[in-house]
C-alpha cells in the first residue's frame, strides 16, 4: 500500500452533518482541533472541510448536499473516532467548559494509555487519549 510521504497522514476519519458548521465550531472551540479549509456551497452548506489535531485530519460536510458519497452515507450511523492527546486531563477540562456530553471520563487503562470518551452534537463518539500505535511508514 503506497503512503502519502512528507509527513501527511493517510487515513482521514470523514463525517457528514445535518449542522456542518455547528460540528466545525464544538470540534475547534471545545476539542482543540484547528481548522485547515471550509469550503461551502452557494446555498451555504459545507462542501468539504479539513480539521485538524497533532499530525491527523478529519474531513467534515454537509449532509444533503448529494454526490455519490452523501448518497452512501445517507442511513449510516454515527462514526466513532480515536484521537491521540499529550494532556488528556486539560483536554477534558475544556471539552467539559464547552458543555461536550462526556461518556466516560479520564480513565487509566490496563494497556497504559489514559484516556476519555465524548459524543458530539450529531451522536459521533470522540476518544482522546495516550495511546498512539506505532505503524509502520
Amino acid at each position: 500500500m503506497a503512503g502519502t510521504g512528507g509527513g501527511r497522514p493517510s487515513i482521514y476519519p470523514t463525517l457528514l452533518y445535518a449542522d456542518a458548521k455547528a460540528a466545525i465550531r464544538q470540534l475547534t472551540e471545545a476539542l482543540g482541533f484547528t481548522e485547515l479549509s471550509v469550503y461551502e456551497g452557494e446555498d451555504g452548506k459545507v462542501l468539504h472541510a479539513e480539521l485538524t489535531q497533532g499530525n491527523g485530519a478529519v474531513m467534515i460536510g454537509s449532509k444533503g448536499r448529494g454526490g455519490v458519497f452523501d448518497t452512501a452515507m445517507k442511513d449510516a450511523g454515527p462514526g466513532g473516532v480515536y484521537v491521540v492527546v499529550d494532556d488528556v486531563d486539560a483536554h477534558h477540562r475544556r471539552a467539559l467548559e464547552h458543555g461536550v456530553e462526556i461518556l466516560m471520563p479520564p480513565t487509566d487503562q490496563d494497556y497504559g494509555s489514559r484516556d476519555y470518551m465524548a459524543r458530539d452534537l450529531e451522536g459521533n463518539v470522540w476518544s482522546f487519549g495516550t495511546y498512539a500505535p506505532e505503524t509502520a511508514g
